[in-house]
């Protein structure tokens, strides 16, 4: 137990990894100069009446039939009432009855194609299983994260400290401001959000013991490839100088890949399903769904013990003659090793980019799943995306997108087709499979050595499991100006659709241009005016605004207008449906002429504002993308 009496400032540096299928929480004692970040181990339970301490919570949650269990078996040392089943009884139980298990509550966060506020979840559960929905799913786990350390910490409780939550470099703002609600839900103010990729090398530079400048010098181009349960989140980070100083400098991240251990659970699943459909026995889709559950129990055995041959599987019956009708089979470690190596982890050319198949016209309303679980031809598309995001207004032939980065402009152009990183960083529970991250590095490697390039090294020291939330508590340290900040800012640059002004024309709506209203890089907490010509706000009527974001287009500037783009460089956000309120005399309808001005906030949130010419009337519209298209997300004020 911590005695330490509550001081004014801070005392611990939180950091909480909020994983797709694991959650962790670090701290680091900022009051003491030789501490080091430390994994809290997380009190859950894992059976009815059984509380173990272990340093993950599983991303689950179970919602138990009315009958399922005796209020003691659900007891925990900080509660006799426990808002949800979250952690390893919820997915225990839920590997037996699937259809209650709320999974995957991450990616359903940052789903905009459905209201992340409604209950569904489970998705596809029968009516009679209480459903939550993502952002709840959230704030549990953030609830039950924050009553472990409160338990733990009586004199320092976790809404007192500094607290850095992770979330993928993909995340739009969107999903980025739903996990700060869910946050602030549970009382959680002093919060900051940090993009998982920088975490896990935080973790690695405070694992480095400042050794990390030995690693690493200028001009190199660090990956950080990290698999996780859901996703593949990917980034590039470039080594520059300052003022003499080595500094780090996030040059670009990927798009938000659905594609992660769920779908090779689930791989095996279905292999294991044909594997039974060939002896006669048919499995019903609820089986299939269980048998998922115990697959990754099963392939994290096999990955993680090279000499075990086999794990049995045994899928679950509702017979009334339980025993006998129960069906067993066994997953091998070559069944593993083919369907996950060659199937998620192919030996390709850097030239080979995902399939995307023709798409049936009706589809069940579930997860946007990546539509090729190949991810290296997903890493091979984001290198060679960021190396034609570089080229400008020139052509690829007579560009080196290199020339730019330190060190490295005398690579010749003919060969510069992809960013080509001289380091790599694995993160992520898929990749604590050393079969696994040594295909990934050998492939990665073979594209360099056909480019004429050294082969990347590959930077090691850290807990895939534990190092994004280590680095969390780490980066909290280094706000307060100590260690290394690695720069970057927004991953995107953000654009508002303007209206063309054109004739009206039959059957044709005005073409839409986009402005830039806060350009890649733009540091979180600053402002910027947009400089262009003013533009006519409608006000007193229903009106939508349109965002786009662009991970490629790292060299517009705020106000720069592009009245036209190719189909890869600027993707189309959410509208905002709303109504701009007429006062101060203005008329329903009126076309107010105003000048534009955007601020990101701490939490990566953008923040659109409108200036009135006349009289300085602002409009401030919140680029939180809210699901809720009734909800009046622009605010009034008058300057």
């Amino acid at each position: 137990m911590d005695n330490h009496n509550t001081a004014n400032a801070p005392k611990y540096s939180v950091g909480i990894d909020l994983g797709t299928t694991h959650c962790v929480l670090s701290y680091l004692d900022t009051s003491s100069e030789d501490a080091n970040v430390e994994v809290m181990a997380i009190a859950q339970l894992t059976a009815p009446g059984t509380v173990e301490s272990k340093p993950q919570l599983g991303s689950f949650l179970y919602q138990p039939h009315e009958h399922e269990m005796n209020p003691a078996a659900r007891v925990l040392p900080w509660s006799s009432e426990p808002k949800a089943l979250v952690g390893a009884i919820a997915r225990n139980l839920g590997a037996k009855t699937p259809i209650r298990l709320v999974a995957s509550a991450k990616s359903w966060l940052c789903h905009a194609g459905v209201n992340r506020r409604d209950a569904f979840l489970p998705a596809g559960s029968p009516e009679d299983v209480e459903k939550i929905s993502p952002l709840h799913a959230t704030q549990c786990y953030l609830e039950h994260l924050k009553e472990a350390w409160n338990h733990s910490h009586p004199n320092h409780p976790l809404a007192e400290q500094d607290v850095t939550i992770t979330v993928p470099a993909s995340f739009d703002p969107a999903a980025r401001d739903l996990t700060a609600e869910a946050a602030r839900n549970i009382g959680l103010e002093h919060l900051t959000l940090l993009e998982e990729p920088q975490a896990a090398l935080y973790n690695w530079i405070d694992n480095s013991n400042d050794q990390w400048r030995e690693q690493v010098s200028v001009g190199d181009i660090v990956l950080v490839v990290d698999i996780g349960g859901g996703t593949t989140d990917l980034s590039l980070v470039e080594v520059t100088e300052h003022q003499g100083n080595l500094t780090l400098n996030r040059i670009a991240v990927g798009e938000h890949i659905l594609l992660g251990g769920d779908n090779m659970d689930l791989a095996l699943a279905y292999r294991l399903k044909m594997k039974l459909a060939q002896e006669g026995k048919e499995l019903q889709p609820w089986q299939v769904q269980a048998m998922t559950h115990a697959c990754r129990d099963a392939k994290e055995a096999l990955l993680n013990d090279a000499e075990l041959m086999s794990v049995p599987i045994v899928v679950p019956s509702r017979s009334s003659k339980l025993l006998g009708s129960t069906l067993k089979t066994e997953l091998t470690q070559e069944e593993v090793q083919q369907t996950l190596v060659d199937g998620f982890f192919p030996k390709v050319a850097v030239t080979d980019h995902p399939v995307q198949r023709n798409r049936g016209a009706l589809t069940q309303m579930g997860l946007p799943y990546a539509q090729d679980a190949g991810i290296t031809r997903h890493i091979a598309a984001f290198l060679s995306k960021q190396a034609n995001a570089l080229d400008g207004e020139n052509s690829q032939a007579d560009f080196n997108p290199f020339a730019s980065m330190p060190g490295m402009g005398d690579i010749q152009a003919s060969s510069a087709n992809f960013i080509k990183p001289t380091a790599i960083l694995f993160n992520g529970g898929v990749l604590k499979s050393a079969l696994l991250a040594a295909r990934l590095e050998e492939t990665i490697n073979e594209w360099l050595i056909d480019a004429n390039s050294e082969m990347a090294q590959r930077l090691t020291g850290v807990d895939l499991d534990l190092a994004v939330a280590s680095g969390a508590s780490y980066y909290g340290a280094v706000r307060r100006g100590q260690g290394v900040r690695i720069r970057g800012g927004i991953a995107s640059s953000y654009y508002v659709g303007i209206e063309s002004a054109m004739p009206a024309i039959p059957g044709m709506a005005p073409p839409l241009e986009a402005l830039c209203v806060a350009p890649f890089g733009m540091e979180e907490g600053s402002s910027v005016d947009v400089p262009s010509q003013e533009f006519g706000l409608i006000i007193g009527r229903p009106v939508n605004f349109q965002f786009f974001g662009s991970n490629v287009r790292r060299d517009d500037l705020a106000g720069t207008h592009l009245d036209h783009w190719g189909p890869d460089e600027l993707e189309e956000l959410p509208e905002i449906q709303v109504t701009l309120p007429a006062c101060d005399g203005r008329r329903e309808g009126e076309v107010v002429p105003v000048t534009l001005a955007s601020r990101v906030t701490e939490l990566g949130t953008l923040y659109l504002e409108a200036i009135a010419a006349d009289n300085g009337q602002k409009w401030h519209v919140e680029f939180d993308v809210r699901d809720d298209a009734n909800k009046d997300s622009l605010q009034n004020a008058l300057a």
